[in-house]
């Protein structure tokens, strides 16, 4: 395993992906409630990324928090005849990230490595750092073919994107999302190990040596110790359980603690 020397220098980052859950009052609650249970100063990145409807109105009340916001998904073209998407600029005035390529936008809305590689660069054109996610089906798992998928999702999702661009990497095995079947915390450092070094080919050693890589995948306040403590893991994209202010504060509490800088 290989952490290219930048483990003990990476801020650990919690992301909460709520998916197609909460109306706006209940976003704003679930925010506010967030904001509460997390002491001043605490040593780890903390993102919310609400559905779309509730950017504006969740930005508002984590105003003066450290608490930063994401969006679930963006187009890559500024504007135009495009029913039903969001444009970089739109996200810009409230978002500092932006989730791309989730497996539930590959799988279900199709989306292929092309189109994610357009809205990584054009999320990064604008100022917004992309939360990338990449990983493999339970079948391709299981036939041994892992490596082979995530070299091609990582190369090609991050081909053209210009050397020293921050870029967040969430590695989300398909098999382990919602499912309560969470990857081994020593097998998921080792494939995020080599998630670095492919990223590497690609952004150079020093950017992908201080890039983030977070791991998601049924991960609870149960189980978050056993992945951030990989030392190429520097925290997580959490689903259901960042939907339960108590458990996700508890997360980031956690990763902070076990990622505290020297």
């Amino acid at each position: 395993m290989n952490n290219m020397g930048g483990g003990n220098m990476r801020r650990p980052l919690i992301a909460g992906n709520w998916k197609m859950n909460t109306t706006v009052a209940e976003a704003v609650s679930l925010a506010s409630a967030i904001a509460g249970g997390l002491e001043a100063g605490c040593a780890a990145d903390v993102v919310l990324c609400p559905p779309f409807i509730s950017l504006y109105s969740v930005s508002e009340a984590i105003k003066g928090t450290q608490l930063k916001l994401g969006a679930q998904n963006m187009y890559f073209k500024d504007s135009g005849a495009f029913t039903g998407e969001v444009s970089p600029p739109m996200l810009k005035g409230c978002c500092q990230y932006v989730i791309l390529g989730h497996s539930e936008r590959r799988q279900i809305f199709g989306e292929t490595d092309r189109l994610v590689n357009e809205k990584v660069k054009a999320a990064l054109a604008a100022g917004i750092i992309p939360i990338f996610c990449v990983g493999e089906t339970l079948e391709e798992n299981e036939a041994g073919k892992t490596a082979e998928i995530l070299r091609r999702q990582v190369s090609e999702g991050l081909g053209g994107v210009a050397r020293g661009k921050e870029v967040v990497i969430a590695y989300e095995p398909i098999w382990a999302i919602g499912t309560g079947r969470a990857a081994v915390g020593s097998q998921a450092g080792q494939t995020i190990a080599t998630i670095r070094e492919v990223a590497a080919t690609v952004l150079g050693w020093e950017a992908a040596g201080a890039a983030r890589i977070l791991y998601g995948g049924s991960v609870t306040a149960a189980n978050i110790a056993e992945f951030v403590s990989q030392p190429d893991i520097d925290g997580a994209l959490v689903g259901g359980a960042s939907l339960k202010a108590g458990e996700f504060t508890g997360m980031v509490k956690k990763a902070a603690t076990i990622k505290a800088l020297p």
